[in-house]
């Protein structure tokens, strides 16, 4: 668990750091004091909440502070479908691109945790995409995930390149339940 000092989170706030021991003093930021010193330290899921609540940008905990998903596909009804239920989950945020040159551009700006790439806008083309995001160093780390089209023909694809796949139709509540462990076994989601 990482966590702050008064003076870390006046940069993060851009504040004077009395301003946010006034917070913590007057309960407003939760966290806790050092053992035998005044010395305040805020935990970072508290203060990531209290931006939140109060409007205040995230700074440089935006980074770990949601569980960003890309993805790759065509089919409206499954971008709807997914953007529907991630957006009631305050730990996501959600991009869609609708082929493979739209995702390369949103994928160097967004910086996605996980991208889904359904294959049923064309098998080539979603390979295409899963092998250049692993050759690519800032998203090599990328969780990939397949969406492969239940159309009886089988889609060959690398257990090194996708991570998972699911075929469709599958259960959207179990894709985004495989998205919250995948990714929160890589950073603290809040």
């Amino acid at each position: 668990m990482k966590v702050f000092t008064t003076g870390q989170v006046a940069k993060i706030c851009k504040v004077a750091p009395r301003t946010v021991s006034k917070w913590f003093d007057s309960g407003r930021l939760k966290g806790y004091r050092v053992p035998g010193s005044q010395d305040r330290r805020i935990p970072r899921e508290y203060l990531i909440k209290f931006l939140k609540e109060h409007g205040m940008p995230l700074g440089d905990v935006e980074e770990d502070a949601y569980a960003k998903v890309l993805l790759v596909s065509h089919d409206d009804a499954l971008v709807t479908a997914l953007r529907k239920e991630l957006s009631k989950r305050p730990e996501f945020k959600f991009v869609s691109s609708r082929n493979g040159f739209d995702a390369g551009i949103d994928a160097e700006t967004f910086h996605p945790d996980c991208m889904i790439v359904d294959f049923s806008v064309d098998k080539i083309d979603g390979l295409q995409i899963c092998q250049h995001v692993r050759k690519h160093d800032a998203l090599k780390d990328a969780i990939l995930i397949a969406i492969v089209p239940d159309d009886r023909v089988a889609i060959a694809h690398d257990r090194t390149v996708v991570d998972e796949s699911f075929k469709k139709p599958f259960d959207l509540q179990l894709l985004v339940e495989r998205l919250k462990t995948r990714i929160g076994a890589r950073k603290e989601l809040v």
